[in-house]
């Protein structure tokens, strides 16, 4: 037997409404705040994500899986969802069109790591990019966007951190200073961080080794190397939040994980799904578009793993609705009658009904049975005498009754029913 890749993960048919619940929510909350769907390709030029995530970053050093096509051309399958859509916005010329640039997508990713708990090799994200303003209420208005997401699917047992991690000017300063405290100790730090110690310091603040968190949470404070701008621009963006009843921690030891990100990053944070716990984060990247080749233009906005927001539902008991209902399974007793409760069954769904009828030429006995497990609502029976008469009984399968209901009326019945 051939068995699934390690870090994939089959949907059930038993388990797709879930899927279609958190999706729903997305695709709502996104029609609200007037964003439109933009879909990328799975795969994109490795260039792209070196350039756009960063060289420096795990992904690109360590999970992305890269290949080289028959073209000899290096391709990856995308690792995440924002350098795919800068680089559409940059292709179609879309900063000639009417800015803010506003969407939203629900996509696959991909990344080569250990799989665990909330952390697949193949993941699914709902992810927001909001294009043209470089404002604090933008920021904020992206966040209010992924905390109203949350909400609306029940789930409440989260924390949004926020955070500063300024511009390329006042960054800089923090550089030299985090070099500065960490030297002393860097044949301590892990070989990764001792990697990123020249390239990009900010990014080992980021470290999970243990080792080197003892460092980290004693390193200088980027939010005092803020300069003017950058310090009015979270200060307006703390106030707008407080104004709009928006509850934050502010957290200065998030840097999030892409080498993109500039001025605001946020996350809403979870202890119910174990070390996993950030379940949706993002920020602003005013930088990223100019880095791939196109004009200056600022942006923001977030992803949400779609796995990890399943996880947490299931961990905190959050209901992701009821799964799809059969109104009626028609049953026939003999062919004749099977292939009038196929016409029948066809003219119910050409009119919105959802129904099922038996292809397996079972038993009646075993077609209430079966329409039991499929949580049919109602039982249609057509046998010889409902063939003579032109009717169908109809069971209603929570109480019990059963009545007559003549072909041409069981559109209008089930309808209302």
């Amino acid at each position: 037997m051939i068995n699934i890749p390690k870090g994939t993960k089959d949907v059930l048919p038993s388990d797709s409404y879930k899927w279609q619940y958190i999706e729903g929510k997305a695709r709502n909350v996104a029609s609200l705040y007037a964003l439109k769907e933009t879909r990328t390709p799975t795969f994109e030029h490795t260039e792209l994500f070196d350039r756009g995530v960063g060289d420096t970053t795990d992904i690109v050093n360590k999970e992305m899986y890269t290949f080289q096509d028959k073209g000899k051309r290096y391709i990856t399958l995308k690792p995440e969802g924002t350098a795919g859509v800068a680089r559409m916005f940059i292709e179609n010329g879309m900063a000639s069109s009417p800015l803010p640039a506003k969407m939203f997508y629900l996509t696959p990713a991909f990344r080569y790591e250990r799989p665990q708990a909330g952390r697949l090799r193949e993941f699914h994200q709902f992810g927001v990019e909001i294009f043209g303003s470089a404002t604090p209420d933008q920021d904020a208005e992206v966040i209010m966007l992924a905390s109203d997401f949350l909400n609306d699917l029940g789930i409440t047992e989260v924390t949004l951190h926020i955070n500063s991690i300024g511009c390329k000017h006042c960054r800089a300063k923090y550089n030299e200073a985090l070099k500065e405290f960490l030297r002393p100790h860097l044949s301590e730090l892990c070989e990764t961080c001792q990697s990123r110690f020249e390239k990009n310091p900010l990014r080992m603040l980021d470290c999970k080794e243990e080792g080197c968190r003892k460092y980290m949470v004693q390193a200088p404070v980027i939010l005092d190397y803020l300069c003017d701008e950058c310090k009015e621009h979270f200060e307006k963006l703390q106030k707008i939040l407080s104004d709009n009843g928006v509850s934050y921690q502010i957290d200065p030891g998030i840097v999030r994980g892409l080498d993109y990100y500039s001025k605001t990053v946020f996350e809403f944070v979870s202890t119910a799904i174990g070390a996993q716990g950030t379940v949706c984060g993002g920020g602003r990247y005013d930088t990223l578009i100019e880095n791939l080749g196109g004009p200056s233009v600022p942006a923001v906005g977030f992803a949400a793993g779609i796995e990890r927001l399943m996880l947490l539902m299931e961990n905190t008991g959050v209901s992701f609705g009821k799964e799809p209902a059969l109104k009626v399974y028609l049953a026939g007793m003999d062919e004749d009658s099977r292939m009038k409760a196929f016409t029948i069954a066809q003219t119910l769904r050409r009119n919105g009904v959802v129904c099922d009828v038996d292809h397996m030429a079972r038993s009646i006995k075993a077609q209430f049975k079966y329409a039991g497990k499929l949580g049919a609502e109602y039982v249609a029976v057509i046998g010889s005498g409902e063939m003579e008469q032109g009717v169908m009984n109809v069971k209603n399968m929570a109480t019990g009754e059963q009545f007559p209901v003549k072909w041409e009326d069981a559109v209008e019945y089930f309808r209302q029913r």
